[in-house]
């Protein structure tokens, strides 16, 4: 743990890098709000009362989000978490459109996710700027 601490520490970062305790208060919310509303997703998919490909981004970018720290912080990747975060958003877009087109009646749940397309842009943003800078 220390020397991935020390690694991700001695990483060239932009002035606009947030905190490093930041991020854990975010992912709590963020995390609250996906198992809500990815639940329902997947209740609804499992019922039969909506497509499994209206569920299939959202499996995805669970797979995505997930392996993010693994490659990041263990095998110190930046380029790979790089590709990483861009199909994190990129499902996450993805599943916004499958709800907003074939599930109409959980359009909350594009909108209750607006904070985690946000969050995920920004750290999109983030780590390319990580990577470029320490390339």
């Amino acid at each position: 743990m220390t020397s991935t601490q020390e690694w991700y520490a001695q990483l060239i970062k932009p002035s606009w890098s947030p905190p490093s305790w930041l991020f854990g208060p975010v992912w709590t919310v963020l995390y609250s709000i996906i198992v809500v509303s990815f639940g329902t997703i997947f209740y609804k998919a499992f019922t039969g009362k909506i497509g499994w490909m209206v569920a299939l981004p959202f499996v995805l970018n669970l797979v995505f989000n997930f392996a993010f720290s693994p490659i990041q912080f263990g095998l110190k990747n930046n380029l790979l978490a790089s590709l990483d975060i861009l199909l994190v958003v990129g499902t996450l877009v993805w599943a916004f459109y499958a709800v907003w087109h074939f599930a109409p009646d959980l359009k909350w749940v594009v909108y209750a996710n607006i904070p985690y397309l946000l969050w995920g842009t920004f750290a999109t943003c983030l780590q390319l700027t990580i990577t470029f800078l320490n390339k």
